[in-house]
């Protein structure tokens, strides 16, 4: 399935064909975020298997693209699907901690109020392919150093970036902005919208990153915030 086209000029101007979106939950435990490092175990031992799966899909794409200017459409389902669970887990945890729904073990798209998608492409350039990732991504994973910390990487983007980038979040924008809405839940009861939404404007660039570093994508992430749950409310910065 792929991502819903936007519908307003607004909208148009902020698309990008992988979207993230997530629902922030209205009513949230003040406590349950000090244990879901806990509870999300088994989803990053999942991960870190998937994670070994998706570099290695990563790879054989590569060749596929060089050679025939497409991603294997299971292959690309495959990846799309990795990086789903993996923003679910890290919605869920340390990266937004905006729901107590535990995340469903699975790849596909479900009602969980996390989700990501990707618009397959019908043509891929076989001379991008080449340098994407490498040398025309750079300027984002310098950014994104800063953003969400320097554990981030391609490699732990794709399956395992939930646990070893929370590994190192506390050194983040992205973590110092979570602890305090985490701390703002548990003396109030309250998530503030306003951190919510900076939150997701983080983690929405940051899959932008690596959809187009995983080769899912040839159109060059804006360097933007898009705020916000879904990705065409139109609020940038």
């Amino acid at each position: 399935m792929s991502a819903s086209a936007p519908t307003s000029s607004t909208a148009s101007a902020n698309y990008y064909p992988a979207a993230l979106s997530g629902r922030l939950d209205p009513t949230l435990s003040r406590w349950k975020w000090l244990v879901k490092w806990f509870l999300a175990i088994p989803h990053y031992v999942a991960l870190i298997g998937l994670g070994v799966a998706a570099v290695v899909v990563t790879v054989i794409a590569w060749f596929a693209i060089l050679f025939t200017g497409r991603y294997p459409r299971r292959l690309f389902n495959f990846t799309v699907g990795v990086l789903r669970w993996n923003w679910r887990v890290s919605f869920y945890t340390y990266s937004a901690l905006a729901t107590d729904q535990y995340p469903p073990f699975t790849l596909a798209r479900t009602d969980y109020p996390a989700d990501f998608e990707v618009e397959y492409p019908a043509q891929l350039s076989r001379g991008l392919v080449l340098i994407k990732t490498w040398l025309l991504a750079i300027p984002h994973y310098l950014i994104l150093g800063a953003l969400i910390g320097g554990g981030w990487s391609l490699l732990g983007g794709v399956g395992s970036f939930a646990s070893r980038s929370e590994a190192g979040i506390a050194l983040s924008l992205l973590g110092a902005l979570v602890l305090v809405a985490a701390l703002i839940l548990l003396f109030t009861g309250f998530y503030r919208n306003g951190l919510f939404a900076l939150i997701m404007g983080i983690n929405r660039w940051t899959y932008r990153v690596l959809s187009y570093s995983a080769l899912l994508t040839d159109t060059y992430p804006p360097f933007r915030l898009d705020l916000g749950e879904t990705e065409n409310e139109g609020t940038a910065l």
